[in-house]
């Protein structure tokens, strides 16, 4: 049968939405409780929804019993600290999964190389339902800082590179792509991440903010891309022979985020 996916990614799998005026909300996710929890670089999150409305971060096939990333439960206390951020969350009308803010502290380009990864959105999700991805809507201004995604992980060549100042959104099918966020700049970055079920209320979402398939990459020389790369594949190699020292052969990469308990 098969899942139920959005027009809006039929020519690329990802869109950018209208800017958000996100100079006219308050901070709220300077006011929400963070836990420690690694992701794809130095990281902490703040979660709004999750899988019984506590402060953690687990996925939701962790949990007894186990399920996919939908069905999530506001927790209270977050949301009454960011109602404006719960309401944005919301407003698709779709289904929505897990929901929290990002804190990422600065990195360098051949990190979010290294920190590439596809979501485990699906896992348990059934056949004939709609397809998990996941929002970002970017709350710090960071105009230098951009969202790496690749189809191949190995190929710059298929580098999208989408700039984040305050305000961006993006909608991402996050299993299909191999991604991870470059963040320059002295002061961590915060973003609003939502997990959403595809269908027709996500679509009319799309449209209404007129969600554009493509963008122009945010540019890069040549040189340092391939200076990025190189690193990259340094690191690769050199955490392979580690675990090969240890007589464990690295089975690929996983959802950072995907066996946590």
């Amino acid at each position: 049968m098969g899942y139920n996916r959005l027009k809006a990614f039929e020519e690329t799998g990802y869109v950018v939405l209208d800017s958000y005026d996100q100079a006219a909300d308050p901070k709220e996710w300077l006011d929400i409780e963070y836990v420690d929890w690694k992701s794809s670089g130095v990281t902490r999150f703040a979660p709004l929804a999750s899988a019984f409305g506590e402060i953690e971060c687990n996925g939701f096939w962790n949990h007894t019993p186990p399920r996919t990333d939908k069905d999530g439960v506001w927790i209270d206390s977050q949301v009454a600290k960011a109602p404006i951020l719960t309401k944005r969350a919301q407003e698709p009308g779709a289904n929505v999964g897990r929901c929290r803010v990002i804190e990422l502290q600065p990195n360098k380009y051949s990190d979010a190389l290294y920190n590439m990864h596809q979501d485990d959105n699906n896992r348990l999700n059934p056949d004939g339902t709609g397809w998990i991805v996941r929002g970002f809507f970017n709350l710090s201004d960071n105009p230098d800082s951009m969202m790496i995604l690749r189809e191949d992980r190995m190929d710059p060549s298929t580098e999208i590179r989408i700039p984040l100042p305050a305000g961006a959104q993006l909608i991402v099918d996050t299993q299909r792509f191999w991604h991870a966020v470059w963040h320059q700049g002295d002061e961590p970055r915060y973003c609003l991440i939502t997990s959403w079920e595809s269908g027709p209320e996500l679509d009319a979402y799309v449209s209404k903010y007129h969600g554009k398939p493509r963008v122009e990459n945010y540019p890069l020389d040549a040189d340092f891309i391939a200076a990025g790369q190189k690193e990259f594949e340094r690191r690769l190699e050199e955490r392979r022979l580690a675990l090969l020292a240890q007589g464990i052969v690295e089975e690929g990469v996983k959802d950072p985020e995907a066996e946590k308990m």
